[in-house]
């Protein structure tokens, strides 16, 4: 579980949208783009290098 404070200060790298957290999927994703970022041992990997469409 990612903490809440964290979670209300993330936006999309790219297109600074707004952040869903899938606690279940393990993965940030972006409202506005579509993004999906990995969240790797509780820690967001927020690099677009990263991210998946």
């Amino acid at each position: 579980m990612l903490d809440k404070e964290l979670l209300d200060i993330l936006v999309c790298p790219d297109c600074k949208g707004e952040l869903d957290y899938r606690e279940d999927e393990e993965r940030l994703i972006c409202k506005k783009c579509g993004l999906k970022y990995p969240v790797r041992d509780g820690i967001p990997v927020m690099l677009i290098e990263e991210a998946e469409k």
